[in-house]
């Protein structure tokens, strides 16, 4: 008897395990970037688009953000989260189409906005301004309205918040695109974040608008790859010379301050990407870039200091 159980075990155990099904990998697809406000023909303004079959999420909406995430072959109703850097409207301005799109589909699948303080009353405007077109509906008398806040919930995140969700780590750090005195309220109320996105397989950095800053390095450490904003100033101060005259001398010089202090030179993501030991940069929100040539003088300048591969990244490109 003893000799049967010890033969069956043994036949148990040479059975072969069947394999646990493989999750598909997620895809990074720089849908927009341009650094805003102003139009460039050729890229959209700042948003991304993290997929994979069936799940979606959009970190950032600018201007087009729909539109470019239909393009990349994603299906709207997979969409599952939103990650708002911060509340500048290159950044938020396509989420009005988001959430419009969602009413006219009659898409009710949960969907949770992630961003900085200021994000609930953001939405909350929105879903305001969307339910008189909500209650004529398709014009068809006696059809019941939807309520275009179904299932929509808002988190508003600061410093060294962690959200786990069911496949990945989303870790938050404040940044430097604003420089209100700390302590102060507006310091406390106006928030500018970035987000390490800690997937299987690997981890993303989206640096989202920032100046220097020792936050966002450490939050990169050791990441796979760093999704970086850049600004060409020489560039960016031309086209601001050109393109706004009509403000007073003092708003443009707010304006010269803002794009020198709170944004990333090229020698600035060298330095950040180096310490950070990362595996890859990506630039986008090219703000002032997208110059003929100029993507090998970019990638020149972040090489002097970092010395692993860097992508100018176009709309519409697959990482």
């Amino acid at each position: 008897m003893a000799k049967k159980l010890i033969l069956l075990a043994g036949l148990l155990l040479a059975q072969p395990v069947a394999a646990q099904p493989v999750a598909a990998p997620y895809t990074w697809v720089t849908l927009g970037t341009m650094g805003g406000p102003m139009p460039r023909p050729g890229r959209n303004e700042p948003a991304n688009l993290l997929v994979r079959a069936g799940e979606a999420h959009l970190i950032d909406t600018g201007d087009g953000a729909m539109t470019e995430m239909a393009d990349a072959g994603a299906d709207y109703p997979d969409l599952r989260t939103i990650w708002i850097s911060h509340i500048h409207f290159d950044h938020l301005g396509g989420l009005y189409a988001v959430l419009g799109l969602r009413l006219q589909t009659r898409t009710v699948r949960p969907l949770t906005i992630y961003g900085p303080p200021g994000m609930k009353e953001i939405v909350a405007g929105l879903i305001a301004a969307m339910r008189p077109s909500a209650r004529s509906g398709f014009g068809i008398p006696g059809e019941v309205p939807i309520d275009p806040a179904t299932n929509i919930n808002v988190v508003e995140l600061d410093d060294g918040a962690v959200v786990k969700l069911d496949a990945f780590t989303v870790r938050v750090a404040t940044n430097t695109h604003y420089s209100f005195t700390p302590g102060s309220p507006e310091e406390h109320i106006y928030r500018s974040l970035s987000y390490r996105f800690d997937l299987p397989g690997r981890s993303i950095i989206y640096t989202g608008d920032t100046g220097p800053s020792e936050k966002v390095t450490q939050l990169a450490k050791g990441a796979d790859m760093l999704v970086t904003e850049m600004i060409d100033l020489d560039n960016t101060l031309a086209q601001m010379d050109r393109r706004v005259r009509h403000i007073s001398p003092e708003e443009k010089a707010h304006m010269a301050e803002h794009l020198t202090r709170h944004h990333l030179s090229t020698q600035a993501i060298g330095e950040m990407a180096a310490r950070a030991g990362v595996g890859k940069v990506v630039v986008t929100h090219i703000a002032g870039g997208a110059v003929q040539g100029a993507d090998a003088t970019y990638r020149d300048q972040i090489g002097r200091l970092f010395k692993g591969p860097v992508v100018i990244a176009k709309d519409m490109e697959r990482f």
